[in-house]
């Protein structure tokens, strides 16, 4: 288990790293997506939403590579992950399969540091809600 936590998080980290880096260095060419997902990537662009996602990515994705906050790291990259999941089953689904691996990775972490979130999923009013 401890391999594939570290193998997890080295390659999570590290697609996110490279991808974070991406967005501002430009140096993956990437066709721009056509119909509603290049209008849809098109205005996140242009209203410089994406520079804000693209630094949280790299910041979890060095977090990641650094074994240091990673909790922190998972919590950033959650709605990350979710957003990049939905554009994909609803706009693009060509590019499904590393949103699914990303996931993937992302769920192996998030079992190994599942206690830390516990609270979060407790009802209210339960012993866990307490702590």
């Amino acid at each position: 288990m401890k391999t594939l936590v570290l193998i997890s998080r080295l390659l999570l980290g590290l697609i996110f790293t490279v991808f974070g880096l991406n967005g501002f260095l430009h140096f993956i060419p990437a066709p721009m997506p056509t119909g509603i997902a290049g209008q849809y990537v098109g205005a996140l662009f242009v209203s410089h939403y994406l520079a804000a996602v693209f630094a949280l990515e790299l910041v979890a994705g060095l977090l990641l590579l650094a074994n240091r906050f990673v909790r922190a790291a998972l919590t950033i990259l959650a709605p990350i992950l979710v957003n990049i999941v939905l554009f994909h089953t609803c706009m693009a689904p060509a590019g499904f399969a590393p949103a699914v691996i990303a996931v993937a990775l992302w769920s192996v972490l998030f079992y190994r540091e599942r206690a830390a979130f516990l609270p979060l999923l407790a009802a209210k009013g339960t012993a866990a809600s307490k702590l």
